[in-house]
């Protein structure tokens, strides 16, 4: 039984032994590969070398693009990929290889080791710079100037602050780098104490008093309420109505600011001309189906200039025109046609066609009357004259006199002077070409049944469109 013991001791020795050898050699090899279970950013490392692992991380590494997002909260992007970017995790995982317990490589059996790890990474600051110093805000920035003044821009007046909301452009950079050494893809210069104010001096504090005074003056609430049109007084507008000296707003005694008389009426002058339509030619679409052109007649919108001018000098003293909701002003008139507006014949006219010799009635667009006419002689050089007039009176049962004649009508329509539409009794024909022989003396003359028509329904103002 002695003999026995000692075999199974010098065995027993030996697998130790063995054991031993292995657990010292797998120490060693671990000294320079990655323990068991061991993983980095989701890769498996078991019993790989530095290189190895760091090829197999790299595979998953793209240049990031970078983000800068302003005070407005506009983002822009920076491609590191353009700026020669570079990642490698060699020292990182020999770091990390130094901080491993090799003689220890069992424990790392029992559990999974995971790791996360961040790259070294390079890239041109040059040409980051480059970038950064191209990017809108930037530039913007760096072409701003340090001034606080007025200015006049096609808008109208306006406020040149360059002292406040001004960007530290070389902090920011500074911060982007920061950003990037740290791993991080984005930067918000809002939250990173980038802009700053400067401090306003007393010269500075009496402009921004003057730039409420024109601020509120350039909101006035008067619209000018032109027919079928609205014209606001703008910005633009009103920053011509402010008298200037040296270039700048000119204020009165009291501190206010002085309105340029001219420069109003030149508004006036200038909304008359466009809107006016009194005299002027007009393009009309006829019912024989052509385009007429007709100059003169006495229907049509002039603007009274003179008054015009009273009330907006006027308007633009007072409190009341700046403040509250917009304020719709109808202009004062020397002559207003039945519509305001550049096209002002509206849809219910009367058109007296020479040449068909036909007239024809529209109430709001339908048409509601057609006759056969006579109209002047044009043989005797009688003839109707074209033009664009209007009703100016309606009477019953007159007497029209005239060189040798007196004539007896039961419905008088002037629209013109002395020519006007009526009944005439003593024709028994309308239309064709009478009127080149035996036409009236000017006047319109119609049917008696279809002038009784007409009578109850045109309105003193309607329009009278005659052509040939």
């Amino acid at each position: 039984m002695k003999r026995m013991k000692k075999p199974i001791i010098v065995l027993i020795f030996l697998n130790v032994l063995l054991f031993c050898g292995g657990y010292l050699l797998l120490a060693l090899y671990y000294r320079e590969e990655f323990c068991p279970n061991t993983w980095i950013n989701g890769v498996y490392c078991t019993g790989k070398s530095i290189e190895e692992v760091n090829s197999e991380l790299l595979c998953n590494i793209k240049a990031p693009i970078i983000t800068v997002t302003d005070k407005e909260g506009k983002v822009y992007t920076i491609n590191m990929e353009e700026l020669d970017y570079t990642a490698d995790f060699k020292r990182p995982l020999l770091r990390f290889m130094e901080k491993q317990e090799p003689y220890l490589w069992i424990d790392y059996l029992t559990s999974r080791q995971g790791h996360a790890l961040e790259p070294e990474v390079t890239y041109s600051e040059e040409k980051l710079e480059r970038v950064w110093n191209g990017l809108p805000f930037v530039q913007e920035e760096n072409r701003k100037e340090s001034v606080l003044e007025i200015r006049l821009s096609e808008a109208g007046y306006i406020l040149y602050n360059g002292l406040q909301n001004r960007l530290d452009t070389e902090k920011a950079f500074s911060v982007l780098k920061q950003k990037l050494a740290a791993g991080e893809e984005g930067v918000r210069l809002s939250e990173e104490d980038c802009y700053y104010d400067k401090p306003l001096t007393e010269a500075h504090e009496q402009i921004v008093q003057l730039w409420k005074k024109i601020e509120l003056f350039q909101q006035c609430k008067l619209v000018y309420d032109m027919g079928d049109e609205k014209i606001p007084l703008d910005a633009r507008t009103l920053s011509g109505f402010i008298a200037a000296q040296d270039g700048m707003p000119a204020l009165d005694e009291a501190g206010e600011l002085i309105i340029d008389k001219k420069q109003v009426q030149a508004f006036v002058n200038t909304l008359s001309d466009e809107y006016d339509t009194y005299g002027r030619e007009r393009s009309f679409e006829s019912t024989r189906g052509d385009i007429i052109l007709i100059k003169g007649g006495t229907y049509g919108t002039k603007l009274d200039r003179k008054k015009e001018l009273a009330y907006l000098q006027e308007a633009l003293g007072l409190p009341e025109s700046f403040t509250g909701e917009q304020k719709l002003h109808i202009p004062s008139y020397e002559q207003e046609g039945m519509v305001r507006g550049k096209d002002d014949i509206g849809d219910t006219y009367i058109e007296v066609d020479m040449t068909e010799q036909k007239m024809y009635y529209y109430q709001e667009g339908e048409l509601v009357l057609e006759t056969e006419i006579v109209t002047g002689n044009t043989g005797r050089r009688m003839g109707t004259p074209e033009g664009v007039n209007f009703v100016y009176n309606k009477q019953r049962n007159r007497t029209l006199r005239g060189p040798g004649y007196a004539s007896f009508v039961k419905y008088w329509v002037p629209v013109k002077g002395n020519i006007g539409i009526h009944d005439a009794g003593w024709r028994k024909e309308f239309g064709g070409e009478i009127y080149k022989r035996n036409g009236s003396h000017g006047c319109i003359n119609t049917p008696g049944e279809k002038m009784a028509e007409l009578y109850d329904m045109v309105e003193i103002g309607t329009p009278v469109i005659m052509f040939y």
